[in-house]
C-alpha cells in the first residue's frame, strides 16, 4: 500500500517534532514554513524531562540532552538578591528522572530539521487549509506552488493559528494575559552567578547559562497589549530591572538592543472541543496556548507530537485522531491552568500581596521539596506511550484519490 502522506503547517519545534515522529513511523512528511528560513522566534528554551523522554521515542533525546548548559545550583530570588528557594539540576534529575535542559532554540530547531529527509522542509511557503478531509477523502492544503492532498494535516502554526480558526471558526482566540515577555542572549558576565528566576513587583527576570558560554535571559512585566517602549526595549528593561541583583545589570550592559525579542503573552481563553477535525490535528500553541511560567509551552508541543504519531502508528487515522484528542485535551488543559496560576502569582504588585507571596513561598520551601520542582509534579514526570512493535502506519488506509499534486 502507498506510503501515507502528512503535511505539517509550521516549522517551529512542535511542527518539526511532529514531522520527525511521523517520519520515524513511516510517513512521507512535508513541512510548510511561511518564513524564508527556519529562524525561530525566541532565544532559549527549557526542555524538562517529559519533553526529553518524548524525543527519545524517535532517537533525538540524547542529542538534546547534550545541548544543556545548566548543571549547577539555581533557584528563586527577590530583586535584592535574597533567596526564596534553592534547587539544582541534580535535584530535578532525582525527582523527575532527568535534568532540565536549557538550550538555544536555534540549536533544537537545527537538530530536529537535520533528522528529516532532504526536501521535506519547504520554507517561504505559506499554506492554508482548503479542506479538512474526512474518512473517505484526504485533506487538502493550498500553497503558492499548488494544492497538496494528504492523509493527515498537522496544524502547528502557533498562537494565532489560521488552521485552528478554519477548524473551529466560532471558538474564541487566545486572550492577552496582561503581561509581555522579553528574551535575549548575551556573553557570560565576568563575575560568576547561579541560575535564577527573580520575582519583583509585577515583573520577573530569569538568567540561565547556555552550553556555549553565553547566557539566556528572559523578563516579564505587566504591560498594555501591543505596547511600544519609549526609547526601545533595552531602555525599558533598564527602567524595570536595572537596579536588580547581579548579574541583571551586567546582562543589560552586554545586551544588543537589536537582538532583544519582545512578545505579548497569550493563553487559551477556553479549551477547544477537540484537537482534531476531519484529517487535521492541532498541536502546541495552535491547540493550547499557555503562559510561559512553567516552561512547558514547547514541552507540551513535543508531547503532542509524539502522542499523535504513536496513535497514528497503532490505529486508522479517524480512530487515531480521536484517541489523540482523548489523551491530550485533558492534560494540556490542566497544564494551561497551572501555568496561569503561576503567572498570576508573578504579576502581584501591591506590597501586601508580595509580602504574603514571599511568606508563603518561604514557608512552603521549608516544609518540603523545593518550590520550583514541586510546581512540575505531575508534569515533568510524564512518560510517552509505549512504541508499537512495528510500523503499523504502513497498513493504514490512505484515502488517496490519485488526481492531485503529491507532497
Amino acid at each position: 500500500m502507498a506510503q501515507p502522506r502528512a503535511v505539517v503547517i509550521g516549522g517551529g519545534i512542535g511542527g518539526l517534532t511532529a514531522a520527525c515522529a511521523l517520519h520515524h513511523h513511516g510517513w512521507h512528511v512535508t513541512v510548510l514554513e511561511r518564513a524564508a528560513a527556519l529562524e525561530p522566534v525566541g532565544a532559549g528554551i527549557a526542555l524538562a524531562p517529559n519533553a526529553q523522554r518524548a524525543l527519545d521515542t524517535f532517537g533525538a533525546g540524547d542529542a538534546v540532552r547534550a545541548l544543556s548548559g545548566w548543571q549547577a545550583d539555581g533557584g528563586l530570588r527577590l530583586p535584592d538578591g535574597r533567596w526564596l528557594s534553592r534547587t539544582s539540576n541534580e535535584a530535578a534529575a532525582r525527582r523527575f528522572g532527568g535534568p532540565v535542559v536549557v538550550a538555544h532554540r536555534a540549536d533544537v530547531v537545527g537538530l530536529l530539521a537535520a533528522r528529516l529527509p532532504e526536501g521535506a522542509i519547504r520554507t517561504g511557503s505559506p499554506a492554508a487549509l482548503a479542506d479538512p478531509g474526512a474518512p473517505d477523502r484526504p485533506a487538502r492544503v493550498t500553497t503558492p506552488d499548488g494544492d497538496l492532498e494528504a492523509e493527515l494535516v498537522v496544524g502547528a502554526d502557533g498562537i494565532h493559528s489560521a488552521v485552528r480558526a478554519a477548524l473551529f471558526p466560532g471558538h474564541p482566540a487566545p486572550r492577552y494575559t496582561g503581561a509581555t515577555v522579553w528574551r535575549l542572549v548575551v556573553p557570560r558576565p565576568t563575575t560568576p552567578f547561579p541560575a535564577h528566576e527573580t520575582w519583583g513587583p509585577g515583573r520577573l527576570w530569569g538568567t540561565v547559562p547556555l552550553r556555549d558560554g553565553r547566557v539566556y535571559a528572559y523578563a516579564q512585566a505587566v504591560a498594555p497589549a501591543r505596547a511600544v517602549s519609549p526609547g526601545g526595549e533595552l531602555a525599558q528593561l533598564r527602567r524595570l530591572f536595572g537596579d536588580w541583583h547581579h548579574p541583571v545589570p551586567d546582562i543589560l550592559d552586554a545586551a544588543d538592543p537589536a537582538a532583544i525579542l519582545r512578545n505579548d503573552v497569550h493563553t487559551t481563553a477556553r479549551p477547544l472541543p477537540a484537537f482534531h477535525r476531519g484529517r487535521v490535528a492541532l498541536l502546541g500553541d495552535a491547540a493550547h496556548a499557555m503562559a510561559p511560567n512553567l516552561g512547558q509551552g514547547g514541552c507540551q508541543a513535543i508531547e503532542d507530537a509524539v502522542v499523535l504519531a504513536h496513535a497514528l502508528a497503532t490505529a486508522a487515522p479517524h480512530d487515531a485522531l480521536g484517541e489523540y484528542t482523548r489523551q491530550r485535551l485533558p492534560r494540556t488543559t490542566a497544564v494551561v491552568r497551572r501555568s496561569a496560576r503561576v503567572a498570576r502569582l508573578t504579576r502581584l504588585s501591591s506590597p501586601l500581596a508580595r509580602a504574603l507571596r514571599t511568606a508563603a513561598l518561604t514557608t512552603a520551601n521549608r516544609l518540603g521539596p523545593r518550590v520550583a520542582l514541586r510546581g512540575l509534579d505531575g508534569v515533568a514526570d510524564w512518560r510517552p506511550p509505549t512504541p508499537p512493535t512495528r510500523h503499523a502506519s504502513a497498513d493504514l488506509p490512505t484515502g488517496r484519490t490519485g488526481h492531485s499534486t503529491s507532497p
